[in-house]
């Protein structure tokens, strides 16, 4: 008995047409929702940003943990702020420290002196 060779192909190109379909339909959906967060604040990305320095501190997660326990070689920043003043954390943000592994200007500007504040309250 023969089979015919162009119906796993057929079945395949099925498939493929109803997922594009399915895939369109959820983008529709997180489009309205792009364009409603657009409408209610989109312009707040470089300005919500600062006023949110948890948001800030993920580029410190990488190294310090992502609750800021530390890590292999980035101490624990959970009470920073009882071993350093706001400026000298702002100025470690800002500057890092010679012959370790932080690096400054990871953050700059406002973020930088939300961060700093931020964490001088961890303590």
């Amino acid at each position: 008995m023969k089979r015919n060779p162009v119906i796993p192909y057929a079945i395949i190109a099925v498939l493929g047409i109803l997922t594009m379909i399915v895939l369109s339909i959820v983008g529709l959906n997180q489009q309205e929702g792009i364009e409603q967060a657009a409408e209610n604040g989109g312009e707040q990305s470089e300005e919500g940003a600062v006023s949110d320095p948890e948001e800030i501190a993920q580029s410190c997660i990488g190294c310090h943990g992502g609750n800021l326990e530390g890590g292999g070689s980035a101490p624990s920043l959970q009470q920073v702020g009882s071993k350093y003043s706001e400026e000298e954390i702002h100025d470690i943000i800002l500057n890092g420290i010679e012959g370790t592994a932080m690096p400054g200007g990871l953050v700059s500007g406002e973020e930088a002196e939300a961060l700093a504040s931020w964490l001088a309250e961890k303590q």
